[in-house]
């Protein structure tokens, strides 16, 4: 039976969020389970994902990111049929909904700026939901309570996690696991 998305992230709570080819060759020397995949273009996004999966670590493409994809279904097809990612990532809640019927893991991705984005976190409560949401940045404790208290899915917190005490920080206020492009981070 395939483990949930939520399940993994508590097994390895630290995801390596990666931005570049080196970003990518650090990872794989991590022990890293869950790679987000920030980088890349549609003829080199199978490569990326490959080298990810060969490694035994979920790959996760964040589609918003990857020039040559549009925010629409299609390019979560193409990411389905294509490469051998196990999940997406994107700032357009409309996408999780086929993504799901792919049977992909998904990441909702806020950016809280302000009190309307913890509004528009509040609305994603309908009816398709995915696996977890991603607040930036991720630094804010206190937000990352309130987000738990008003979101049915987990949280993860990324964005300017660069040491231990940001990761306890974020994990002790409720988030499942947080994201981070600091090598620093990925190997504590």
């Amino acid at each position: 039976m395939r483990r949930t998305f939520r399940e993994i992230l508590e097994d390895t709570p630290i995801v390596a969020a990666i931005k570049d080819m080196e970003g990518l060759e650090q990872c794989l020397k991590s022990d890293i389970q869950v790679v987000f995949i920030l980088f890349g273009d549609i003829c080199g996004i199978k490569d990326i994902v490959k080298r990810i999966k060969d490694s035994g670590k979920v790959a996760m493409v964040h589609i918003d990111l990857i020039a040559g994809l549009s925010g629409k279904e299609i390019a979560l097809d193409y990411i389905k049929e294509f490469t051998e990612a196990d999940g997406i990532i994107t700032t357009k809640s409309t996408l999780i909904r086929h993504a799901r019927e792919l049977g992909l893991y998904t990441v909702l991705r806020y950016f809280v700026i302000d009190s309307m984005a913890l509004v528009n976190i509040e609305k994603q409560n309908g009816s398709v939901l995915p696996d977890v949401i991603e607040i930036l940045p991720g630094v804010m404790p206190k937000i990352i309570r309130k987000v738990n208290g008003i979101s049915k899915v987990p949280v993860v917190a990324g964005g300017l996690i660069s040491d231990r005490e940001d990761v306890m920080l974020a994990l002790d206020n409720g988030a499942v696991a947080i994201s981070s492009t600091s090598k620093k981070v990925w190997f504590m």
